[in-house]
Parts: structure tokens; sequence; C-alpha cells
């Protein structure tokens, strides 16, 4: 439109002032628009999607975006551009023409560096001439979701404590005061408890056995990440979140009972089931440190064993708590109950090696 207007006032100044280089760039103007119209004028024949793979990724790991470009006419397609909203960024892929039938597949990566949510999508089209005159524009599908999830390392579960399980499956305990469960029978040895004699078994065998019990609460474990405003650095915090999921993504698959909490009092309960870990996974990849400042870092209510994860330099809290202090610098080894380390790869192996 900007061309044809600016082709009519050449040509109409150029006719009024006896201008007949003016006049001729104008008639040009007027002859070439309508000449160019039909490079990008009428419907697109190709059948556009794109999906991402895969919808979910840990931070750090590839995901990309499919386009799949078929030509479903018979006749020949031109070539366009596809333009790719991503979060706040776009992505574009040129599209070469494609002969009747045939089909063109282009990928591209997608941003992983950062936890949360990616918006990605809607998809444009863009089909314009040669000489960049006329442009045809066309919006296609939605906008679809990836989701960055915090690192899962390799860690140990907790050790101490076991699941429990009856003759119907795995029981959950609540119960404030923790249970007594049967965790396997096995042959006395001297020091055993005399009641915990299995007399069926002890009558089966022909030797005395006995039932080996474990307190099902010390089992659980509760991972407390310190989100207070200006305690752990960007880049700890991000460190701090990876060595939380990984352990409660460790605990959960364990089969022991976990949850985090934050110290402004959020609770989020993990369960072992595929789908409930997943969405505990998506609600850990939005988790961000408090706006505003929140004092003291109060443990939970005794529930098994407690790791506490906060910054270098923070007095760690006092009672019986595991605490992990992340930030620079902080790799020498700790003593007792703190565990001092760089980054949640440090962290997690000094935990492997203390078999906590």
């Amino acid at each position: 439109m900007t061309v044809l207007v600016a082709a009519a006032l050449l040509t109409a100044y150029g006719w009024w002032g006896s201008y007949p280089l003016v006049t001729l760039l104008g008639v040009c103007g007027l002859a070439v628009v309508p000449a160019v119209l039909p490079l990008t004028g009428g419907r697109l024949r190709a059948e556009v999607t794109r999906t991402i793979e895969p919808d979910r990724v840990q931070r750090g790991r590839p995901a990309r975006a499919v386009l799949r470009v078929r030509n479903a006419g018979r006749r020949h397609q031109g070539g366009f551009t596809a333009v790719d909203s991503i979060g706040a960024t776009s992505r574009t892929v040129r599209v070469d023409s494609l002969r009747a039938g045939a089909e063109a597949v282009h990928e591209y990566a997608l941003p992983t560096t950062a936890r949360g949510r990616v918006t990605v999508g809607p998809l444009r089209l863009d089909r314009t001439d040669p000489l960049g005159l006329t442009r045809n524009r066309l919006t296609v599908g939605g906008a679809v979701t990836l989701v960055v999830h915090p690192r899962q390392l390799p860690v140990r579960p907790p050790s101490g404590g076991h699941v429990r399980h009856q003759q119907g499956g795995r029981l959950t305990d609540d119960a404030p005061g923790g249970s007594a469960d049967l965790q396997d029978v096995r042959e006395y040895v001297p020091g055993d408890e005399v009641r915990h004699l299995h007399w069926k078994a002890t009558a089966h065998t022909g030797r005395l056995m006995v039932r080996d019990l474990a307190d099902a609460r010390e089992s659980r474990l509760t991972v407390l990440l310190d989100t207070r405003a200006g305690v752990l650095s960007a880049g700890d915090f991000e460190e701090a979140v990876d060595l939380a999921a990984s352990l409660l993504y460790a605990a959960a698959r364990a089969g022991h009972p976990s949850q985090l909490v934050t110290p402004g009092g959020r609770v989020m309960p993990v369960h072992s089931a595929g789908p409930a870990l997943r969405q505990f996974l998506d609600a850990l990849s939005e988790i961000r440190a408090d706006a505003t400042p929140v004092t003291g870092l109060l443990l939970p209510p005794r529930t098994g064993r407690v790791v506490v994860i906060t910054a270098a330099g923070i007095p760690p809290p006092p009672g019986r708590a595991l605490v992990v202090l992340l930030g620079a610098g902080t790799s020498a080894p700790g003593s007792g109950r703190v565990i001092h380390a760089g980054d949640a790869a440090d962290a997690i192996r000094r935990w492997n090696e203390a078999g906590w």
C-alpha cells in the first residue's frame, strides 16, 4: 500500500511539473505492485504443524521444536518464512518452495537454561515477493507450553527406616508417633529381643526366628528449602532447587513419604505415583525466592529425617537437621551434621559418600 501511494504521488507530481523521469518512476511503481501481487496473494496450500519434544525437560537438557510443512495441493507452493514466538524471543525459519505432495521438516532448539514455563507460539507465516513490496501474513495453531523442571541428579535415597507394607499393598503412615512394622523374618542371633520371636516361622524351620521391625516414621524425608529473600543468590538458589528436587525425587521413587517446606509456610507433599510426582516437579519448576523477607528458619515438627538447604554464611539452625550450606568458596569438608558445598552436584557427592 505504501508503494502504491508513493507511486501515485510521483506520477501526479511528475505529470503536473512536467518531469518525465519522475513520471516514469511513478508509472513503474504502479505497474510493479500489481505484477508481484500474485506471488503473495491467494490461499496458502501448505499444511503447517509445530510440535515440541519433549513437553517437559530437566534444566539444561535439550528440547526442540519440530516444524512439519506439507504441500497438500496439486500445484507448486512458493517459499515462505515461519516465525515462532519463544517466550520473549522468536525463531525464524526459512521454508523453501515445495512441489505438490512434498514435505519438509525443520527443527530448532528451545531454551532450557532456566526453570519455569516457556510459551512457544503462536506460529506466524509470512510470504513476501522478491522485492519486498508486498506481504501476506497468516497465524496458524496456538501456543503450547514447555515446562523446564529442576535437574534431578543421581543421589542415594535417605538411609534408615523402611517402607511400610501389608498384604494388600503399601500403607501410608500419618500417625505422629510412628509405628513398628514388619520388615523381615530372620534367624535369631544373641542379643535379639525374645518378645520378637516368630513362633510360626520357628516351628516351620526348626530354628529360632525373629521379627525384624522398623519404624516407618524414620523413612520420612522433609526438605526445608530456604526461600527467604536475599539469603541465596540467584545462581545458588537454582542449585538449591536442583538439590531439593534430586533428594525428594530419589526418596519418592524409593517409596519414602516426603515433603518440601519453605520458611514462608508452603508445604508440598511428594508422592511416588507417576502423575503426582510429575505435578510436584511442575510446581517446583516455578518456585521462587520470597519477594519480602521472612524472619526465622524454623524446623518442621519431627517427621523423620530433615534436610535444610540454605546459604553459606548463614548460621545453621540448631537441632537434629542435616544442614547443606551452598555457596561459592564453600568446598571445604563439613563436619558433623553440616555439608559445605559449592553447588548441587558437590552436595550430592558428599551426601552419597557420607551415606545419609
